[in-house]
């Protein structure tokens, strides 16, 4: 399969600069992949397809400014050993810092770095007086390992304590999110434009979903953007039930597919958390018979990721009884792709993707999903066929555009 075969002609203006106000006024493409036919709807219109009974699982991870700008300094007077003191120097060169994820050391990021050819391993980075890391390794990947420090008070685990080490990891990562979230800057995508002008107090309300809690990811899981409160309450009304799962969005949403084949792509992994209580909750209706809405990308790789690792560890374990999902905290690494068969996700919404990336091939996945009969390439010959009528019709694309109902 070739990565040139998910590409679509998308105009500039098309690309949406702001949210729709009020948020739930966004217009609502409605897919029925069974019969392939489209309605034109508003995403208030939503509660009108959903049915009594139906679970919707959203992602409630919140966005942090993961957005840092720093100047370098050196910690060695003659870091490059030319005969010229670069400490000086590097005072005066900026550079721009991107936190992509914790990681298993304490005080340890994964970072981008813009210029990265600027830095080098024994810098420092120093974001403001009370705020820097130490430059510890580029990886040949382009990905650099930082060090911040960490106060007395994040490392109150006891020695060779494998739980409280776990805590006191927490710990020292919640006090670099709360720096960074009082430096940095909400990490927008390049294509929105007017971020440099924008009020950035509305920005970081904009770019984040009105039930986000728990504080993880660089990217904002987008296509819950479109609830409101009142919203949420009506489709309360109707019947339908909610879920929560988490994923903390990281690096992989960033990187385009290169590959000129998809099947040579490599997906990063992502930090996932499904407590048993909302599980519980998804083996019910699945048992009953009731549909689970997959609010966005990130939750439908959080189910189907699971679910396909659970698989795999109860085919390997004899004489385990077997659930759907049980709960579940850690890395999950999942590459949709038409062919996929979902196990978990029965409708899905979500926002329009850009072209030849893994989210257009997920959703072209799911309308394609051949449990319900389609050949391998149907879904996205039709789910092309959906964008190509979207453009026609202007619809608003990417993180603050529009959203589908793929059912």
């Amino acid at each position: 399969m070739k990565t040139s075969d998910f590409n679509y002609n998308l105009p500039q203006e098309l690309i949406a600069q702001h949210p729709a106000t009020p948020r739930d006024s966004s217009r609502l493409m409605i897919v029925d992949k069974r019969n392939k036919e489209i309605e034109h709807k508003h995403f208030y219109d939503i509660v009108d397809y959903l049915k009594p009974g139906d679970l919707i699982v959203w992602n409630n991870s919140k966005v942090f400014k993961a957005r840092l700008f720093g100047r370098l300094e050196a910690q060695d007077s003659d870091i490059n050993d030319d005969g010229i003191p670069d400490k000086p120097l590097l005072k005066q060169q900026e550079v721009e810092i991107f936190l992509v994820r914790p990681m298993e050391n304490q005080g340890v990021w994964k970072v981008l770095a813009k210029p990265g050819r600027r830095v080098k391993p024994g810098m420092i980075v120093r974001f403001a007086p009370d705020f820097y890391c130490e430059v510890m390794l580029k990886e040949p990947s382009g990905d650099i390992l930082v060090q911040f420090p960490h106060s007395a008070s994040s490392l109150r685990e006891p020695e060779g304590s494998s739980e409280h080490r776990t805590a006191g990891q927490a710990d020292i990562d919640e006090e670099v999110r709360q720096k960074a979230n009082k430096y940095g800057h909400i990490p927008v995508p390049p294509y929105i434009k007017e971020q440099g002008v924008r009020n950035k107090e509305q920005l970081t309300e904009d770019y984040q979903t009105i039930y986000a809690k728990d504080e993880g990811s660089v990217a904002a899981p987008t296509a819950g953007f479109h609830f409101t409160t009142e919203l949420i309450e009506k489709i309360k009304d109707k019947g339908v039930e909610f879920a929560e799962v988490t994923l903390h969005v990281g690096l992989g949403t960033f990187l385009p597919v290169k590959s000129e084949r998809v099947e040579d792509h490599t997906m990063h992994s992502e930090w996932v958390e499904l407590s048993q209580e909302n599980a519980d909750k998804i083996n019910k209706a699945k048992t009953e018979g009731r549909r689970v809405v997959a609010v966005g990308t990130t939750t439908v790789r959080t189910l189907e990721g699971v679910v396909k690792i659970q698989d795999t560890r109860n085919k390997q374990i004899s004489n385990l009884k077997f659930q759907l999902l049980d709960a579940f905290t850690g890395d999950i690494n999942i590459f949709i792709t038409p062919g996929f068969e979902f196990k978990v996700v029965d409708a899905m919404i979500t926002n329009f993707h850009l072209p030849k990336s893994t989210l257009l091939m997920l959703v072209s996945a799911f309308v394609g999903d051949r449990l319900v009969g389609h050949s391998l390439g149907d879904g996205r010959e039709f789910m092309l066929q959906c964008y190509k009528e979207a453009v026609t019709e202007k619809y608003r694309f990417y993180s603050f555009g529009d959203a589908m109902l793929i059912s």
